[in-house]
């Protein structure tokens, strides 16, 4: 007896075209609650960073577990979310007053934040926003490392700036926030712990400074997912953004703030061909998995991790293919075998798609990627 047609019954796995991007929802309600119970422990708000999942049904997971709103990478994100009814949005990226007109109109419809760490940009985000009548909450970005965004933390400079931003009209400042983005090149899990450290005191001695000079500091905000569990025993801080732990990664794993058993994303991919014993092609190319290299306290290799078969090593990637090859002899895969691949990048594959499926058991239910491709 033939099976019944797909769209009469639960849609499993294995009824899946390939390649197709497979979010465990049991690990990743698990990840969630575990940091979301970490963060609550130690008195912190927790506010995850959306680019990972871009997906407002995982930020309602999110919410509904206690965050008190959600970050997102750029306005066009933002858009998406509040569009979803997410009524509170922090932006911690330095976007240009040259989108005054949709900022302007973000915050209608949302409670919104973002960062600044230039002068001319804050005041001309406070001719803006005077312009039109509001008045938005905004945090001062601290380099505490990383050396991409944010004024040094140098109390002679940094205090003065700090000054001048709280007395813009249109701007309310509300504290300070940095991301540790230097902990993707941590050596160990001693010099992640020595980060967090770092990042803490810096933060903490620039608001003890800003607050002597008679500014108000309300907020102290850091995140980022490999020094979690570190930042987490700071003292200080008043909040936590990460954003990766929702899915985790092969990265994460690398860095020691997962195990695989944790990794919620994985790319489901067939094998189209085997033009050698020890040598398979998926269909899951750089469309799919990304061509972001793995991270970790070792050197890790390949684009990935066949799950089940850690032999085999994703050693190229081209648009539509990835070759695999075997590390010790052969491989039993044939084309038609259907494989996961944990990816390096997490966040990356999620935008790389405009649905994901929700995995539960054997059958799956799709999870639209809403805020894909919303760079701008």
């Amino acid at each position: 007896m033939s099976r019944r047609p797909w769209h009469d019954r639960p849609v499993t796995v294995t009824d899946l075209r390939t390649p197709a991007v497979l979010v465990d929802k049991a690990r990743a309600l698990r990840n969630i609650d575990r940091m979301q119970a970490a963060a609550t422990a130690r008195g912190l708000r927790l506010r995850p960073h959306a680019k990972t999942h871009k997906s407002p049904i995982v930020a309602r997971w999110q919410i509904e577990r206690g965050a008190v709103g959600i970050c997102c990478a750029k306005i066009g994100e933002a858009e998406a979310f509040a569009d979803a009814g997410i009524a509170d949005i922090r932006i911690p990226y330095p976007i240009n007053p040259a989108n005054a007109d949709r900022v302007i109109a973000l915050a209608a419809r949302t409670q919104l934040s973002f960062i600044v760490d230039h002068a001319g940009v804050a005041a001309a985000w406070s001719a803006a926003l005077t312009a039109a009548g509001l008045t938005l909450d905004v945090l001062v970005k601290v380099d505490v490392g990383f050396h991409r965004c944010g004024i040094a933390p140098d109390a002679a400079t940094a205090v003065p700036f700090i000054t001048a931003v709280a007395a813009l009209p249109g701007l309310r400042l509300k504290g300070l926030l940095s991301h540790a983005g230097q902990a993707y090149h941590a050596t160990s899990a001693g010099h992640l712990r020595e980060m967090a450290t770092d990042e803490a005191a810096t933060l903490r001695a620039l608001a003890a400074a800003a607050r002597t000079a008679g500014v108000s500091i309300e907020e102290l905000s850091a995140g980022a997912t490999p020094i979690a569990r570190f930042s987490l025993e700071q003292d200080g801080l008043t909040e936590y953004r990460p954003g990766n732990y929702a899915y985790f990664d092969r990265t994460q794993v690398g860095l020691g703030a997962a195990s695989l058993d944790d990794c919620a994303l994985t790319v489901l991919a067939r094998v189209v061909s085997k033009p050698a014993a020890d040598r398979v092609i998926l269909d899951s190319g750089s469309k799919t998995l990304s061509s972001d290299g793995a991270r970790g306290f070792s050197p890790a290799s390949g684009y990935g991790v066949v799950l089940g078969h850690e032999d085999l090593l994703v050693e190229r990637l081209s648009e539509e293919h990835a070759t695999v090859r075997a590390t010790r002899g052969t491989t039993t895969l044939e084309p038609g075998d259907l494989v996961r691949v944990l990816p390096n990048h997490s966040c990356v594959v999620s935008n790389l798609v405009d649905q994901a499926w929700l995995v539960e058991g054997d059958e799956v239910t799709p999870l639209p990627v809403a805020a894909r491709g919303r760079i701008a």
